[in-house]
């Protein structure tokens, strides 16, 4: 279903409060000179210190890495793998330097964060690179996510940081998602072969006949990978997870800006928020590991909006790691929901009965001061 009026980008935006931008190659390295795009980058900057300015959240994930090795080394487009990631290797360090030299004089502080599949897919290793996104963006730093490309294989490679970046927002529970694409949008045909085609400017539903107008990268393109169909494959992942897509041009300087001004752009909506798409997925993707059973009191301050505290768990059942999720049941066994262990069983086990102040003491490192926070929580409806 494609809409047209009612909702706009710019509303979007403003709207978002945690917002993971998307940055091509074609767009971070110039073409010409392989070297980084800085005064694109830097006008880019202050677009991202004008959103944290208003109280925003942002999260860049950034291409360019290989694309910028590749010039440092001499490289051809069709390297082998062994190549490319050695072009990676090179590259990181220049994609960081560009960016610490964009943010710099926004007194923003740029911070490197590499992920693979694996990061974003495997519990454990996604609850640590949430809780890493979560303290940078707390310490006002700007994280540039990009692919390990230096070590990943291709079994846990994303291949591209469209689905990257979708997975990103995902991981913490962005409002909107905005790809900086080489064109404003999705129209019903490539507008560079067919000028009558029409922009799509709101998209409610990613049907087969929307994703049939998608098209291939762009064969213009000397440092990029992504095309329209992995940006709705992106905008498919985001919406899953309760996040808005925008798709805007950033051939422009300036295109947050622009975009906040009313530029013309494609909007992908979500049919939820990112914490409620959240625990449908904690209520109905996972198989429970194990229980834990609570006190009367901890049920009345559950039902009443608040975190798990250790102090009310009683008893504990089963084996399950950090992350896993769990039964919540009262002491005669009756279901009270179920939710994401804070800690493995053994260290529930320590902690259970005992104040938060206690828990670094008895499981031997600071951790979170809840048994399962309020947000990893789903209750049982009466």
């Amino acid at each position: 279903m494609v809409r047209r009026v009612k909702i706009s980008a710019s509303e979007t935006l403003g709207g978002a409060r945690r917002i993971v931008v998307k940055i091509g190659s074609s767009l971070v390295v110039d073409a010409d000179s392989r070297a980084p795009a800085s005064a694109w980058l830097a006008a880019l900057a202050q677009d991202i210190a004008e959103l944290r300015a208003r109280g925003r959240e942002v999260i860049v994930v950034s291409s360019g890495a290989v694309a910028l090795g590749r010039g440092r080394l001499g490289l051809a487009r069709n390297a082998r793998l062994d190549e490319k990631q050695a072009a990676a290797a090179v590259g990181q360090s220049l994609l960081m330097q560009a960016w610490e030299a964009a943010l710099g004089p926004q007194s923003l502080t740029p911070a490197q964060v590499l992920l693979t599949r694996d990061d974003t897919e495997r519990r454990r290793r996604w609850l640590n690179a949430r809780a890493t996104l979560d303290a940078l963006l707390k310490l006002g730093c700007i994280p540039v996510v990009n692919e390990n490309d230096t070590v990943a294989t291709e079994e846990i490679r994303y291949g591209d940081n469209d689905r990257l970046a979708a997975r990103t927002a995902q991981l913490v529970r962005a409002d909107l998602l905005i790809l900086l694409s080489d064109v404003d949008g999705l129209y019903t045909a490539d507008p560079r072969k067919h000028p009558a085609a029409s922009h799509l400017a709101v998209i409610e539903a990613l049907t087969p006949k929307i994703l049939a107008m998608a098209g291939g990268a762009n064969a213009a393109a000397d440092v990029g990978t992504g095309g329209m169909a992995t940006k709705l494959e992106a905008a498919r992942i985001a919406r899953s997870a309760g996040c808005a897509t925008l798709i805007v041009s950033g051939l422009e300087p300036h295109p947050l800006r622009a975009l906040a001004q009313g530029a013309r752009a494609t909007l992908i909506t979500a049919p939820a928020t990112p914490l409620a798409a959240y625990k449908q997925w904690i209520a109905g993707s996972l198989e429970p590991a194990g229980a834990i059973a609570i006190d009367d009191g901890a049920a009345q301050a559950l039902v009443g909006g608040r975190s798990l505290l250790a102090s009310g768990v009683q008893r504990v059942e089963g084996r399950f790691d950090r992350g896993d999720c769990i039964r919540v049941v009262g002491l005669t066994g009756g279901a009270l929901g179920v939710g994401l262990a804070a800690y493995a069983a053994d260290e529930m086990e320590r902690i259970r009965g005992r104040h938060s102040g206690e828990i670094e003491g008895l499981v031997g490192y600071k951790g979170p001061g809840v048994a399962i926070h309020r947000d990893d929580l789903v209750l049982d409806r009466p």
